[in-house]
């Protein structure tokens, strides 16, 4: 009978011989003096001759004797034999010859080791070898066998010495296989997913985990790996309409699927990928010692084309999507945490880019990730440590080519990406509150800068400034009382503070928001549509809206870059800026243009009739101390804003 490893039980691998489970004790001295002390009690005796008997000896009562030690052996259950110090079997009970289907007569003489695989592994071979010279107590080990009728059988051995006089050693042999078949099933339960019947999370990290260990790949196979995650689209919506149970069954028939395509991948490649639930309407799909991106990306097309076949549910025809997100890379320094990061990146991506698709993970983009990531976790902290400053760009009238007034723009002094202008973390702030913190600071900032401009030049008409405001900051803060506070704090009168708020927030803007709106105005705060043109641009609902400047957007003014007069400059856009700003006026609103950036455009624009221009032609975003240089100077243009 030849010994195998713990592992799979199929007939392929019966051949194979690894310890299981072993316990090896060194016998300590009092153990040695219990064994020499056992010596007499293990003697067998046989029965008295009648000779031995003295003729004039006194009855002595009838008592049951006991049973022999022999007897014992030979009937127990237990399957036994005893092995001289040779390692040969010198006599084995019925139950080891039933145990291992071999006639009780051949196990005598037999090298014990053999019958019960000792001698599969060094460690305990060296083991055994040193209990038979009595150096050691115990040893203990599971061991698989092959039973001549074919199948596996699982044992455990037990060898320990038998007492001095006697030499040898006692091997108990127990089956266990029921054991162990228990074992496995309870394994198979707690490493899969019920529903579907695959692997679940943890049995699916455990190969991950293997696969990525450096002997599993070093000497052979391409030592890299490709992982397939896959989300169904719209899975929680066939739960909450159809319920769990039609839930349930869409899961089994993706399974059933994803499975399929795993095995027609596999029938052209070394492996079959291992195909899990992750949990949820979450699978992936491992795929180890990959060839390259082109084998995960043919995976991943045919996986998308089977799950977009319909699904016949009981009598309900159903039609889902996926969205996939694939890694492969080198095995080498990835970790499990790292690949499926990577993964999660991925599917994320694949969602953001319109779902039903499989997405390529993508090291630049994945970066731009992590420093987005990065940003939103340290902008609050920012906030406290005086990391944000405030730069100044100036609103000059059309008709004079003075100073009316200023836009506040926010600049973040990063300490590792350095200066970061709004649209790096304006929208990471919306996302995450903290533009509510960040805006208050901004509005105390801008406001103290221009009642310090106000006191410092008395002689000068003050100018206004302009501050941004999210539409976030509305809903989620008192905006009104913000701003009353603010201003009351600073003694900037409510006139020379414009808020400004993009187009598509204003008209959209009802219930909250509009109440918002009509208190600051009320309070004689101007409120500015930024951007204006390239959202609604409903004049009709502008009308209706607490509204005194309209910002055009940028786009327009570039149509007047053509300076040759005899070129046709922009016709259109300069049409459409014309009319609205005399709709504009019309509606009593006053028009800035934004981007203005040549001295053509200007012109054109004090030609159309625009009230105030910002852009680099007058002075690019500076420090508060540069706007001062500004103030009561006429033709900015002139470039004394400009570095």
């Amino acid at each position: 009978m030849s010994g195998t490893s713990e592992g799979p039980t199929p007939a392929t691998e019966l051949g194979r011989a690894v310890v299981t489970e072993s316990e090896i004790l060194a016998p300590s001295g009092a153990e040695l003096a219990e064994f020499a002390e056992g010596a007499e009690a293990v003697e067998v005796a046989g029965p008295v001759p009648d000779e031995a008997v003295e003729p004039d000896a006194s009855p002595v009562p009838c008592t049951p004797s006991p049973p022999s030690y022999r007897s014992v052996f030979t009937a127990a259950p237990l399957a036994m034999a005893v092995v001289d110090r040779e390692g040969t079997v010198t006599g084995a009970n019925a139950a080891l010859a039933d145990l291992l289907g071999r006639d009780q007569d051949t196990l005598t003489g037999a090298v014990a080791a053999d019958l019960v695989d000792l001698a599969s592994d060094a460690r305990t071979w060296h083991a055994y070898r040193e209990l038979l010279r009595g150096r050691r107590a115990r040893l203990r080990c599971t061991r698989r066998l092959k039973h001549p009728e074919g199948h596996a059988l699982w044992v455990r051995v037990t060898v320990a010495p038998l007492p001095a006089d006697d030499g040898g050693v006692l091997v108990s042999v127990a089956d266990i296989s029921d054991h162990r078949a228990l074992q496995a099933r309870l394994r198979h339960l707690r490493m899969h997913d019920p529903v579907t019947r695959l692997p679940n999370r943890t049995l699916f990290f455990e190969r991950l985990t293997g696969a990525l260990e450096a002997e599993s790949y070093a000497e052979s196979g391409t030592g890299r790996i490709g992982l397939c995650y896959l989300d169904l689209d719209g899975f929680k919506a066939v739960n909450d309409t159809l319920g769990h149970r039609v839930g349930d069954q869409l899961l089994a028939a993706v399974a059933d699927r994803l499975t399929r395509c795993a095995q027609d991948a596999g029938r052209t490649r070394a492996g079959i990928p291992l195909v899990a639930r992750l949990g949820g309407d979450e699978f992936a799909l491992l795929v180890e010692d990959s060839t390259g991106t082109e084998q995960l990306a043919d995976l991943a097309e045919s996986l998308l084309d089977a799950i977009q076949e319909p699904f016949d549910l009981s009598g309900r025809r159903l039609s889902v999507s996926a969205s996939i997100g694939v890694v492969e890379r080198h095995a080498a320094g990835t970790t499990p945490t790292a690949l499926m990061q990577a993964a999660d990146t991925t599917l994320y991506w694949a969602k953001a880019d319109g779902k039903a698709r499989w997405t390529l993970f993508d090291p630049e983009r994945n970066a731009s990730r992590v420093t987005r990531q990065a940003l939103v976790s340290s902008l609050r902290p920012a906030i406290d440590r005086g990391e944000f400053a405030l730069e100044y760009q100036p609103l000059v009238g059309m008709d004079d080519d003075r100073v009316h007034g200023v836009e506040a723009l926010i600049r973040w002094h990063h300490p590792r990406f350095g200066t970061l202008t709004p649209n790096r973390f304006i929208s990471l702030a919306e996302e995450d509150g903290s533009i509510v913190p960040l805006g208050r600071w901004v509005l105390r900032t801008a406001c103290r800068q221009a009642r310090d401009w106000q006191t410092r030049y008395p002689d000068e008409p003050p100018i206004f400034v302009s501050v941004n405001v999210a539409v976030r900051q509305v809903w989620d803060s008192d905006l009104v009382a913000d701003v009353a506070d603010t201003l009351e704090e600073t003694g900037l009168p409510p006139h020379l503070l414009q808020l400004e708020l993009t187009e598509s927030a204003v008209m959209g803007s009802s219930g909250r928001p509009l109440q918002a709106l009509k208190a600051l105005s009320d309070m004689g705060v101007r409120i500015a549509i930024d951007d204006f043109g390239t959202g609604y641009s409903n004049l009709a609902y502008l009308s209706r809206l607490p509204v005194s400047v309209l910002k055009l957007d940028g786009s327009f003014v570039r149509g007047f870059q053509i300076e040759d007069r005899t070129a046709q400059p922009g016709a259109a856009d300069e049409v459409i800026v014309e009319a609205m700003v005399q709709l504009a006026h019309r509606l009593g609103l006053t028009v800035t243009a934004e981007c203005v950036e040549t001295s053509a455009q200007a012109t054109r624009l004090r030609r159309i009739g625009c009230d105030t221009g910002q852009g680099w032609l007058y002075s690019r975003p500076v420090p508060p101390d540069r706007i001062s240089e500004l103030l009561g100077t006429p033709g900015v243009q002139a470039g004394v804003g400009n570095p």
